[in-house]
């Protein structure tokens, strides 16, 4: 009951204080709109409902999971950021869990991490490898357009933020991407320098398992 009482309080002030980064990231993010808001065609009804997201609800109170999670509130899941720029992520890492390698197509990602330790890394057009070990309380940006990545190396867990100067920041899983799509199996091999038997094991390894 502590733990799950001071995992609630660490959530409500990342949220705080990634509020006031997402409206400084505003201004660098997708093109102005000329209404003050954007009414999606299949609601009718315009009141403090339609300004507000409850999906985050269920994070507070309950415990850590058991594999990496983020939990998202972009245009997709809260219409209302439409046109606004804004959208955030919360991020639960278990205890060697990772978010793989990809990028962030049309935002600047800016992660603030309120619980554990994290490894993140970028890598540049120059191809120069950048990273940190981020401890509680820690930021760190990820440009936009850049493959980058979390790992929780610890040995518990670790929950972050992170805030996006877009409404739809547009992600990219380079994993998925080369290896869970139909690109042939010889490119991915001759790309990766290797032979077609080990690009579908790594195709199979990447199949999402049936659940019986």
């Amino acid at each position: 009951m502590a733990a799950s009482k001071t995992f609630s309080m660490k959530l409500l002030f990342s949220l705080l204080i990634s509020s006031f980064a997402i409206i400084r990231m505003a201004t660098a993010g997708d093109p102005d709109i000329l209404s003050d808001y954007i009414v999606p065609p299949n609601v009718t009804v315009v009141d403090g409902n339609f300004f507000t997201f409850t999906g985050m609800r269920s994070l507070l109170g309950a415990g850590p999971p058991t594999a990496f999670k983020a939990s998202k509130a972009s245009m997709a899941e809260f219409p209302a950021l439409n046109g606004q720029s804004i959208s955030m992520d919360v991020l639960q890492f278990p205890a060697g869990s990772i978010s793989p390698p990809h990028t962030r197509v049309r935002a600047t990602g800016l992660l603030f991490l309120i619980a554990g330790t994290l490894e993140v890394g970028f890598v540049d057009t120059t191809n120069k490898l950048f990273t940190q070990t981020l401890q509680t309380g820690d930021m760190f940006i990820f440009p936009k357009g850049l493959v980058h990545f979390q790992y929780n190396a610890g040995s518990t867990p670790a929950v972050a933020v992170a805030a996006f100067g877009s409404a739809n920041a547009g992600l990219v899983s380079l994993p998925n991407t080369l290896f869970n799509t139909s690109i042939d199996d010889n490119v991915l091999a001759l790309s990766f320098k290797t032979d077609v038997a080990t690009i579908q094991r790594l195709k199979a390894g990447l199949t999402p398992k049936p659940r019986g």
